[in-house]
């Protein structure tokens, strides 16, 4: 007898810790599991990390609603390091290995465009949430499995070239773009733009992310009578643009792309960072109203190093990522299933969503992808390291 009483001393705690340990991989196995391909590392990892915390409260919030068909929702994420082969690489891992519904795409263009064959091919949906390459969406498939809620770059130059018109009265900018397929789609924007006013430009000047001197590139467009730059970079090399621009004593208007927003660009670019004019799609402001002041006190409680508004900097990768995972779980719900055709079916039978961009009606159709338009930007600028709302 008292054998059996030891024995089952012993054994009942390793029983009980196989039936949590059988629990916990039953439910693990039931999640419903999300990717996300980001630059987490780098120059760009505050951006990476930005639409982390976006997915990451939109999750929250569906799983408190019950998940989605029934499952709690699970996020994975994987590192691209800005890199189109380790992103890729990554994408077939989430989507093949870890059979995620639904893959989210992150910062870099040229990550993006070398993950969309894969996603037409294998057909499993991948939804942007920053890139804005207007190819991603607009790649020609007959069966186009990608989606976005973020900027598009051709209507993003429209808007650009149009600003500096009202704003700066510009007749002959100059471009200087990041030598890479982003800069190229840009390029391509600000031609059309450009073109259809019958303006001219200065010139246009590539160069490389690593650069930390652009002054030979910006004294061509100078000496080309330039009254204006028309800037597509990230972080980094925009702010070597400003620094450049510094040396050479030249105060110019810029106007830029969003590439500023995803990092440390104030402080890399210096006391001149907010002289750069760029575009959003969201940012949060003093005495937030509504949806957006509820978001700012549920990442408030998430993440306790968030205090103020500099700390949510850029606030376009937290609701480009918030209103995309809302879109999907509905996108999901109306499939009935996490079979890709029915996912990319129920992005197109979704009929409305009050978001925290706009509220979104009839957000995709097979001919459009893109829930975001020229009436949603928005222009900004940084001021003691905070993106401020510039008042037209």
């Amino acid at each position: 007898m008292l054998f059996n009483n030891t024995f089952k001393k012993w054994i009942t705690p390793l029983a009980t810790a196989g039936l949590v340990s059988l629990a916990g991989m039953a439910m693990a196995e039931d999640t419903l599991k999300i990717g996300l391909v980001a630059a987490l590392s780098g120059q760009s990892a505050k951006s990476g990390e930005a639409i982390t915390r976006g997915l990451t409260i939109a999750i929250d919030e569906i799983n408190a609603s019950g998940g989605i068909l029934g499952r709690q929702v699970e996020l994975l994420r994987r590192d691209d390091e800005s890199n189109p082969n380790k992103g890729l690489l990554a994408a077939r891992e989430l989507v093949q290995r870890e059979e995620v519904a639904v893959l989210f795409g992150g910062l870099d263009t040229p990550v993006s465009l070398a993950i969309v064959p894969l996603a037409n091919r294998m057909e499993f949906p991948f939804m942007g949430v920053w890139a804005a390459g207007t190819p991603i969406t607009q790649n020609g498939a007959e069966e186009n499995y990608v989606f976005r809620v973020s900027a598009v770059d051709e209507l993003v130059d429209e808007a650009l070239v149009q600003y500096g018109i009202d704003e700066f009265g510009i007749e002959k900018p100059g471009m200087i773009l990041i030598n890479n397929p982003w800069g190229e789609s840009n390029e391509k924007g600000f031609r059309m733009a450009l073109e259809s006013r019958d303006m001219e430009w200065a010139g246009i000047e590539r160069f490389e992310g690593n650069d930390t001197d652009v002054v030979p590139q910006l004294s061509r467009l100078k000496e080309a009578g330039a009254d204006s730059l028309l800037m597509v970079a990230n972080v980094a090399p925009s702010a070597q643009v400003v620094k450049s621009l510094d040396r050479m004593g030249w105060d110019v208007p810029i106007i830029s792309h969003w590439g500023p927003a995803g990092g440390r660009f104030s402080e890399l670019a210096g006391e001149n960072a907010d002289k750069v004019h760029f575009i959003q799609t969201f940012t949060f402001v003093e005495n937030q109203q509504g949806k957006g002041a509820d978001l700012m006190e549920a990442l408030k409680a998430r993440y306790p190093e968030i205090q103020d508004l500099a700390d949510v900097t850029p606030a376009v990768g937290i609701a480009n990522a918030y209103d995309a995972m809302h879109l999907t779980a509905l996108a999901i719900e109306n499939a009935g299933s996490t079979d890709g055709a029915a996912i990319r079916q129920g992005y197109y039978d979704i009929t409305e969503y009050d978001g925290l961009i706009k509220n979104y009606s009839t957000p995709f159709t097979p001919q459009q992808h893109d829930a975001i338009g020229p009436d949603d930007y928005v222009f900004t600028h940084f001021v003691d390291g905070r993106i401020v709302p510039l008042t037209r």
